[in-house]
């Protein structure tokens, strides 16, 4: 039976940003936000809406609208992949120029997150996600896991894409064991070259990659759910033989339907 529009949960989803560039032919020198669209469909699976959440700040910002504005709108927050994440929001300077990462989106991001928790309602990260949260609650990250990391497994194979794939180990005692039914071993995509160094204060570990020991999931232990995943559960496709998702998300927008019932 169809749900009606009030039924249906409203998931915000962090946006990507492309920064003024006076040389791109349309849009020139103008800033542009976009989701992927994977990630939107991936959120809507369930019958419910995914909307993108833009910056309300910026050099042509008008109007009075700020993150708590969204935050108290909207039922949840999914923290999408993209950009890395600059190494000066973790107290680090940039290895490498190319590492430096996307400052305006960190930013962004973690006032985000900061008002979705003051608001009491779920985040979830992907990706970037996880390591834009694991720095936004005092984590650190590798910048570039090749580097930092020689003797690591390929985490990123920039031919093969999201088609490139490597085991998983679960933590037995974690709540995603719980939510997966007991399940400890399984393939997913990997699709980053960034991974957590350091693990913030409060947060649990859920899942590794056995070869390297490299953290793959993450759970927050404080009074709000917060969790993210390092690969990316939109791209996964059942002829792969990669995990099934599907109770990450359930479990997410369950949570999100409780605080919305709480409210």
């Amino acid at each position: 039976m169809s749900r009606s529009i009030d039924q249906r949960l409203k998931i915000g989803v962090s946006a990507c940003f492309f920064h003024a560039d006076p040389a791109r032919p349309l849009f020139t020198g103008k800033t542009l936000h976009y989701v992927e669209e994977s990630i939107a469909h991936w959120v809507m699976s369930q019958g419910d809406l995914a909307v993108m959440v833009p910056s309300p700040t910026g050099v042509t910002r008008r109007g009075d609208v700020d993150f708590s504005h969204y935050a108290q709108w909207l039922d949840a927050l999914v923290l999408m992949g993209g950009a890395d994440v600059w190494p000066g929001s973790y107290g680090e300077v940039p290895l490498q120029e190319r590492w430096s990462g996307d400052r305006v989106r960190d930013d962004y991001e973690k006032a985000l997150v900061q008002a979705f928790v003051a608001a009491g309602k779920p985040v979830l990260g992907v990706c970037r996600g996880l390591q834009l949260i694991n720095v936004a609650f005092g984590g650190t990250l590798y910048q570039d896991i090749p580097t930092q990391l020689p003797h690591a497994l390929v985490h990123r194979n920039a031919q093969t894409y999201d088609n490139h794939l490597h085991d998983l180990s679960i933590d037995p005692q974690s709540r995603l064991c719980q939510l997966l039914g007991g399940q400890t071993a399984a393939v997913v995509n990997s699709i980053h070259h960034q991974g957590v160094k350091d693990l913030a204060p409060e947060f649990v570990v859920e899942a590794r990659c056995p070869h390297d020991g490299m953290i793959e999931a993450i759970r927050w232990s404080g009074p709000v759910y917060v969790a993210a995943v390092q690969w990316h559960p939109e791209f996964h496709r059942r002829d792969q033989g990669t995990l099934d998702d599907t109770p990450i998300l359930r479990d997410f927008l369950g949570q999100a339907q409780r605080s919305r019932c709480a409210d």
